[in-house]
């Protein structure tokens, strides 16, 4: 459970998906604040929660000891001057917008602010997030504690180098996207060799679910379990043949590096602007 009150400055769906895990981890309705610029979106999560909500973000730093950036990137530099006056050294800032580099979020806030940069991923929403976390010059061991057990509400957390931060958009934080394009093409396969749409998409779905639950719980490498399903001359050899002429490896090893590639270029452009 954390202790003191936490602000969620921006109530969006990730902004969300952490109140919700709090609050299922035990955190206190009244610890938890958030803020949000329409007055039915702060009606909705005050009638789902019951947590603390308003619009001004200065004040809620300022009532906070852990205070969550969890607006777009494209909002940060506006956030960060509203609430700069309300941050001091004996408050943890976590930071939860891709691309925005902790040097950028420390020259706004000024000398000592302790700082945790996070890349988590949708999957949140449903508990099943996996996120990323670096802390800044001036974070301690334990604030990067407390903001691993944040994201441990809702998913996993890893700690990595700030440097790393990029290559983990490009991987989980972006991945969610190209799995749903694999699950779409499956089930669009599906639908080509006969299913009912519906029946193609839940077990695509659920085949996707499977594989990575089988692979996480057993700890085997994926090589051993591709090959467990592979018989000579069978089915699934077939398919690996048809994929791999296809390049689908190549493809998705491209794809990690792209993205990882505009998540650097994302973050040099606001540091420019900082």
């Amino acid at each position: 459970m954390i202790e003191g009150k936490i602000a969620f400055l921006g109530a969006g769906n990730m902004a969300e998906a952490m109140i919700r895990g709090l609050l299922r981890a035990g955190t206190p309705p009244p610890n938890i604040l958030a803020t949000a610029r329409r007055p039915q979106r702060l009606e909705e999560l005050r009638r789902t929660y019951g947590i603390s909500l308003g619009t001004d973000n200065a004040a809620a730093a300022a009532e906070a000891n852990i205070v969550v950036l969890s607006v777009k990137p494209q909002a940060m530099d506006k956030l960060l001057t509203q609430i700069a006056p309300s941050i001091d050294p004996r408050k943890l800032v976590i930071s939860v917008a891709a691309g925005v580099p902790i040097a950028s979020l420390e020259r706004k806030l000024g000398a000592g602010a302790r700082i945790v940069r996070a890349m988590p991923n949708t999957p949140a929403l449903v508990g099943a997030g996996a996120a990323a976390l670096a802390a800044g010059e001036h974070a301690t061991p334990a604030d990067l504690e407390v903001a691993c057990s944040i994201f441990r509400a809702v998913g996993t957390a890893t700690v990595v180098e700030e440097g790393l931060l990029d290559a983990v958009t490009g991987l989980s934080g972006s991945g969610p996207a190209y799995i749903f394009l694999v699950i779409e093409a499956l089930s669009d396969a599906g639908v080509k060799v006969g299913l009912p749409r519906y029946t193609a998409l839940a077990l695509a779905a659920q085949t996707v679910l499977g594989s990575a639950k089988l692979l996480i719980e057993t700890g085997s490498h994926p090589g051993y379990l591709k090959d467990q399903v592979t018989s000579p001359g069978g089915t699934a050899i077939a398919g690996l043949h048809t994929l791999e002429a296809g390049g689908l490896r190549t493809t998705l090893i491209d794809a990690v590096e792209a993205a990882t590639r505009r998540a650097r270029e994302l973050g040099e452009q606001f540091l420019e602007k900082a």
